[in-house]
């Protein structure tokens, strides 16, 4: 519990100082909720999926502090999140193989609708590289829903993993409307609540999960 009431510390002051328009505050906290996460998830049981998904959190903290670095280190914090996916996917693998056809086709659509969206506003150089993005994302997805329905786990643990991965892909969708689409005011508090709600799932899915 300890941990979450820091997480929690962590996001009022980020979004403290996100309103006031305080970027130092803001780069210095950002990364304390995933943080308080990696330290929570020690206390899950052992294993090769905590094992993935703590590296999964911590990709996604390289990218949290990469994306708000002063500079344009865009690319570089996607790189960062790509790994995070990837991360995410093994450990989903690592639970059930099965084929689950009607998540992948759920999951390629979702992908798919982003890339088009985004790529419709025109991508230029970052077109390739948001395309693999879309990809490994759509897969992501893909096999945390896959984890439904699997009688060797847990309800509540495919649930968290399916809730949190498909929040993860709108965060991530957000970011890339705000960023190549349109930009709107509410798109710094969507992206961050959307991905901390996601990043909580994900991570709370290694607790309790075999049946």
């Amino acid at each position: 519990m300890r941990w979450l009431l820091l997480g929690l510390a962590g996001a009022a002051i980020f979004l403290y100082g996100r309103i006031s328009g305080d970027a130092q505050l803001s780069l210095l906290t950002k990364g304390i909720p995933v943080i308080a996460l990696l330290l929570w998830l020690r206390q899950a049981p052992a294993g090769t999926y905590r094992r993935w998904i703590g590296i999964g959190l911590l990709c996604s903290l390289a990218g949290d502090i990469l994306l708000d670095w002063p500079g344009d280190l865009f690319v570089f914090g996607l790189g960062a999140f790509l790994l995070g996916h990837l991360a995410y996917l093994r450990a989903y693998f690592s639970d059930t193989r099965r084929p689950a056809l009607p998540a992948l086709l759920l999951a390629l659509g979702a992908g798919g609708a982003m890339f088009a969206v985004l790529a419709g506003s025109g991508l230029g150089p970052l077109l390739i590289p948001v395309a693999c993005y879309a990809l490994v994302i759509s897969l992501m997805l893909w096999r945390a829903l896959a984890r439904l329905g699997n009688p060797e786990l847990q309800p509540r643990s495919t649930y968290l993993a399916a809730a949190g991965a498909a929040l993860f892909v709108l965060s991530d969708s957000l970011i890339g409307i705000d960023r190549f689409v349109a930009s709107f005011a509410a798109a710094p508090y969507a992206i961050i609540l959307s991905y901390w709600a996601g990043q909580w799932g994900i991570t709370a899915s290694a607790f309790a999960r075999r049946a």
